[in-house]
C-alpha cells in the first residue's frame, strides 16, 4: 500500500476525533412530528453477546431516554454482518429501523463480494458513537517485543510467523494485510471463528501472532501470557498507557481503529437524522456511558452526519486498497 493510501486512514481518523468533537454538539433541532411515536429497531448484525451488541443496548436504552421513545435491540446475525446490514439496506427509510455498525461495515464490503450492499450508496450515515484500537499481541516467548523487531524477524523468516485473526475479511484480518503492504513482509494468516480460539492458540504456540480489542485481550497481558507490541492506532491508548502507538513504533501512516456508528436506509429524511445525530452526541457525553467506554477502551466520537459519512467512505476506499494492492481473493 503506497503511503498516499495509508495516510487516509490517519487523516480521517483526525477528521472524527479532532473535529468531531466539536461539530455537532449543538442543540436538537425540531423532530419529525411525533417521531418517534413506535419502536425504533436497532439491527445488529452480529450475535447476542459480541461487543457491538452490547454497544447497541447502551446506546439504545440512552436514545429511548433522551428521545423519548422506545429503542429495541434486534440481532439478525451471520454471513460476516452481512444479513443484517443487507435487511437494513431494503427497510423504508422511515427512520424506524437503524443499523449498529462496526468495522465489518467497510471490511466486509471492501473484501467480500458476497456482501452483497454498497456502505456509500445504500445507507445514509446518522452519527459516530465511539472508536478505539486493536492491540497486536505476540506469544510470549516470540523472540520479539516490539513492532521494530516482530517486522526484522519476519524479514528473516518470511511465512514462518502465523497469525491468527477473527475471520477472512474482517479488520483483524485486513489490519494484518496493511502491515505486510507497509513492510513488504510474508506472514501467513490463519483464519479463526471469532479472537477467542485464535487468542487461545497463540498462548498455547499454535500461532505466534494477533489482533484484537483491548478489553478482550487485557486480562492476558495482564497476566503475562501474550504481550502487547504496539497498538494499532496513530496515537496510544490510555487502557494501555504503555504500549506504543503505530507512529511510535516506526509506522506512521497507519492509524486503524474499531469504530461504532447508527447509519440509516439512504433516503431516510434529515427531519429524522438530525434529531437522532443530536440525540446520539449527548448520549456519549452522559456519565454511565463515558464509564462504560472506558471499560472498554474506546473513546466518545460526536460528530455531524456528514463527518461520519467522509470516515466511513474514506474507511472503505482505503481497505479497497489494501485489498487490491494485497490481490486478496475472499470467498
Amino acid at each position: 500500500m503506497n503511503s498516499k493510501s495509508t495516510a487516509r486512514l490517519s487523516r480521517r481518523q483526525a477528521l472524527v476525533l479532532s473535529a468531531g468533537a466539536a461539530a455537532s454538539l449543538v442543540a436538537p433541532h425540531a423532530r419529525a412530528q411525533g417521531y418517534p411515536d413506535r419502536p425504533v429497531k436497532i439491527i445488529v448484525p452480529f450475535a447476542p453477546g459480541a461487543g457491538t451488541d452490547a454497544m447497541a443496548r447502551l446506546v439504545a436504552k440512552h436514545l429511548g431516554e433522551v428521545m423519548g421513545g422506545t429503542f429495541v435491540v434486534d440481532n439478525r446475525a451471520g454471513a460476516s454482518g452481512a444479513i443484517g446490514t443487507q435487511l437494513v439496506a431494503q427497510a423504508p427509510p422511515d427512520g424506524y429501523t437503524l443499523l449498529l455498525v462496526a468495522s465489518p461495515f467497510t471490511t466486509v464490503a471492501a473484501s467480500l463480494p458476497s456482501a452483497n450492499y454498497d456502505p456509500l450508496r445504500q445507507f445514509a450515515p446518522v452519527g459516530m458513537i465511539a472508536t478505539g484500537p486493536l492491540v497486536w499481541a505476540a506469544n510470549a516467548n516470540l523472540p520479539a517485543s516490539n513492532m521494530k523487531e516482530l517486522v526484522t524477524l519476519a524479514r528473516q523468516k518470511p511465512g514462518a510467523l502465523n497469525y491468527g485473526s477473527a475471520g477472512a475479511g474482517g479488520v483483524n484480518h485486513l489490519v494484518l494485510e496493511l502491515l505486510k503492504s507497509r513492510t513488504g513482509t510474508f506472514i501467513t494468516h490463519i483464519p479463526y471463528r471469532g479472537v477467542a480460539p485464535a487468542t487461545m492458540d497463540m498462548i498455547a504456540g499454535q500461532v505466534q501472532l494477533i489482533t484484537g480489542t483491548i478489553p478482550a485481550l487485557l486480562p492476558f497481558i495482564k497476566d503475562g501470557r501474550i504481550k502487547p507490541l504496539a497498538v494499532t492506532s496513530a496515537k496510544r491508548s490510555s487502557a494501555l498507557p504503555d504500549v506504543p502507538s503505530m507512529t511510535e513504533a516506526g509506522l506512521s501512516g497507519i492509524d486503524v481503529v474499531n469504530y461504532f456508528a447508527l447509519m440509516a436506509p439512504a433516503g431516510t429524511p434529515a427531519s429524522i437524522i438530525t434529531p437522532l445525530n443530536a440525540a446520539i452526541n449527548k448520549v456519549v457525553t452522559l456519565p454511565e456511558v463515558v464509564a462504560r467506554f472506558k471499560a472498554d477502551a474506546v473513546e466518545a466520537a460526536p460528530g455531524s452526519p456528514a463527518l461520519l459519512g467522509h470516515f466511513i467512505e474514506a474507511d472503505y476506499r482505503a481497505w479497497r486498497n489494501v485489498v487490491k494492492t494485497q490481490n486478496l481473493k475472499i470467498e
